[in-house]
């Protein structure tokens, strides 16, 4: 329920990036304004523009002095490319222009290569191939046509998978997840295969659900890795393994050094004198410790902070150790997030004075910091920071267009009152968070979002009238929106509407005790506190209460299509793949990695069956009463079209207003640049017919039926 690239489309080239022009432009001092309704407004930001000017960027390493990372392009059907930055300073492609680096482990992938340095220089990457889901090798700047397969055929298309990678000091074996789908099963392990595909991945450690995060210790005498069972996901209880590496390549007196049932230990990794560190939230914050032997724990850095993002995809890394000693690690305070340094010697980080405010990963190379982040008003990008100034070079920026500052809104980050009805509130959390009876009883909780107001220097509103709202839920729903400049939400607000990402109850970044208020009750906790947020906005006379829509993808299409079922607030609503029934999901409707998500969000399943039906939008698809946009890629293997087409069946039933665009070739996601472009497009036509404004873009007309 997780869409990694639901909002980050990229583009083909090298290039400089997206730029916010510091100096002012030439003219007078104080631009003339026209006059124009919200939603009217012309911007430089456009759809096409949003599709053909940003590379996402991912998994960054560093190897021999080069750092390596990962671009998915839309402008290439969606192909993830594994590229560098040579010595030079270069940007190059690893993989041929036929190869597409991308692994399919837990469907969302991630830890999609592994890379190894010789001695003298040379470096060797082995990575995951889309269409087959082998394991290949290349030799890092020699000819692609070196480029060859190291495991074996599988038996069906895709049905054996490889993820999360690393390669013994020596250059010889390859430890990593594998994922087996076999006569309806699916069985994930740990595997270890010769680097030379001579001989077929030999099984290291099974018997749990899942795996994660092989990791060497720099004398590859010792493997650690995390497992855990469901129904718990990485981020309820995890547990850390680490056993002792034999001559054989064989593991032996294996043991649990932390985690459990209710403690999610994340990102382990060895430091250079072989010290075993990891992240754990057993002091309700997921914070960096050290294991110091037997079962004694040393907090490094204790702070009510987060030190890891939750880990949908594999590979994803916040901290890495410097020569020196010192940790250079990310975290997240509050909502805002920060690079520091920490000192192993004494506990505490310190914040480096950096111009970056966002982070998704981090890697030491050299006597820098690399790291993908940007900001609010700053694209995200591949930069080296210095681990003493803080200064900041950028390498490769996610955005290659310049765009003027006054078509940039700047988000207000907002504490807004909830409280949810005490009848409906089910879990361990109910009397913490069961007001009274009735909608809108105050008990003292509070909920965060980011608020972006309409913004474009060339244009105002008519005196006296309010802006339209879009209420946007993000997917997980274990995730968060976090204050990084996304062309997403700039179409809209460029466009004189407003818009509202919402961290309902359940999202992390908030600590443990926040991210569990969802335990038990997904559709109400989320769905309220997105309600709330509009509550609070049009209070303020940010918002026309009369043209709030609620949007979201994948668990935020849920948590929208639940809001516009459950309640008659929202005035449109525009789903993207959203699940709409839970038994479907809980019952082999899914994948295996989310397979058992839901027992924790609602509970289980078959005991509380009449929960998971009262949950679905699907059954409560009369009391829909607004018109609402459907979008849904047709090859979507963890929400299958079949919910989208149901709900657009009733909506055809109940002669509401409505529109379905389906995308064929398109899985959980858009990727491809033809359709990022006709979605966004589809949903401002769609808005702009629904609210009474026309949209200054020439845009392919929607099919909206019962519009009259």
């Amino acid at each position: 329920m997780y869409a990694p690239w639901r909002a980050a489309p990229p583009d083909a080239v090298p290039s400089e990036g997206v730029r916010l022009t510091d100096q002012p432009r030439p003219g007078p001092a104080k631009r003339p304004r026209t006059t124009a309704p919200y939603g009217s407004w012309a911007s430089p930001i456009t759809a096409r523009l949003i599709a053909k000017s940003s590379i996402a960027l991912g998994w960054l390493q560093a190897a021999a002095g080069q750092l390596f990372w990962v671009e998915m392009r839309p402008l290439e059907n969606g192909r993830s490319v594994l590229v560098r930055r040579t010595l030079d300073g270069d940007v190059v492609e690893v993989i041929p222009a036929t190869a597409d680096s991308r692994t399919l482990v837990h469907e969302y992938g991630g830890g999609i290569y592994a890379l190894h340095a010789a001695a003298d220089g040379g470096i060797t990457a082995y990575f995951s191939e889309f269409d087959d889901q082998r394991l290949y090798r290349i030799e890092v700047g020699g000819p692609t046509s070196g480029l060859r397969p190291i495991t074996p055929a599988p038996p069906e298309p895709r049905s054996v998978r490889y993820a999360d990678g690393r390669v013994t000091p020596d250059g010889g074996s390859l430890v990593c997840v594998r994922e087996r789908h076999e006569d309806d099963e699916v069985v994930n392990e740990l595997v270890m295969l010769p680097t030379d595909g001579s001989a077929a991945p030999r099984v290291v450690a099974s018997g749990h659900d899942f795996y994660a995060a092989p990791r060497l210790s720099p004398d590859a005498r010792q493997l650690a890795w995390l497992s855990w069972d469901h129904p718990r996901m990485p981020w309820d209880g995890t547990e850390l393994w680490v056993a002792d590496l034999t001559a054989a390549a064989e593991l032996a007196a294996e043991r649990r050094v932390a985690g459990g049932l209710d403690e999610s230990v994340l990102q382990p990794a060895w430091s250079p004198d072989g010290r075993l560190h990891f992240v754990s939230d057993r002091s309700g914050w997921w914070n960096l410790c050290r294991h110091e032997g037997g079962g004694d724990v040393t907090p490094l850095a204790p702070l009510a902070a987060e030190f890891a993002k939750p880990p949908w995809v594999f590979g994803l890394q916040n901290y890495d150790f410097l020569a020196d000693g010192r940790i250079a690690a990310t975290f997240g305070e509050d909502g805002v997030e920060y690079l520091g340094l920490i000192d192993p010697a004494r506990p505490g980080i310190a914040p480096l004075s950096c111009a970056l405010t966002t982070f998704s990963t981090l890697v030491v190379s050299g006597v820098h910091v690399a790291v993908i982040g940007g900001g609010a008003a700053r694209a995200a990008a591949v930069a080296l920071v210095d681990p003493e100034s803080g200064a900041v070079h950028e390498v490769r920026r996610s955005k290659t267009v310049d765009i003027d500052p006054g078509y940039i809104s700047a988000p207000e980050p907002i504490t807004f009152p909830t409280s949810y009805p005490a009848d409906s509130i089910v879990g361990p959390f109910a009397d913490e968070i069961g007001g009274a009876a009735g909608m809108g009883d105050p008990v003292g909780l509070t909920a965060r979002a980011l608020y972006y107001p309409p913004a474009n220097q060339d244009f105002e509103a008519p005196a006296g009238e309010r802006p339209p709202l879009i209420v946007m839920s993000h997917g997980g729903p274990t995730s968060a929106a976090y204050s990084q400049l996304s062309f997403d939400i700039q179409y809209w607000t460029s466009r004189g509407i407003g818009v509202v990402e919402v961290n309902y109850g359940g999202s992390t970044g908030y600590g443990r005790a926040y991210r569990e208020r969802l335990r038990g009750n997904w559709g109400i906790v989320d769905t309220v506190d997105c309600l709330n947020a509009a509550r609070y906005l049009a209070d303020r006379r940010d918002a026309d209460p009369t043209r709030i829509a609620v949007q979201g993808g994948s668990a935020g299409g849920y948590t929208t299509l639940n809001a516009l079922t459950r309640h008659h607030f929202f005035a449109a609503g525009a789903s993207y793949f959203g699940l709409a029934d839970l038994e479907v999901f809980a019952t082999g409707g899914t994948h295996k990695f989310e397979s058992r998500y839901l027992v924790g969000l609602i509970g289980p399943y078959p005991e509380m069956a009449a929960v998971y039906r009262e949950r679905s939008p699907i059954n409560h698809v009369e009391d829909i009463s607004c018109p609402v946009i459907v979008l849904q890629g047709l090859d979507d293997a963890i929400v299958p079209p079949a919910q989208a087409e149901i709900i657009v069946a009733a909506l055809k039933k109940k002669r509401l207003p409505h529109a379905y665009l389906a995308f064929p070739g398109e899985q959980h996601g858009f990727r491809k640049a033809e359709n990022i472009v006709r979605s966004q497009e589809a949903e401002l036509y769609f808005y702009g017919r629904v609210f009474g404004f026309a949209p200054a873009d020439e845009i392919e007309p929607v099919d909206i039926r019962n519009l009259d």
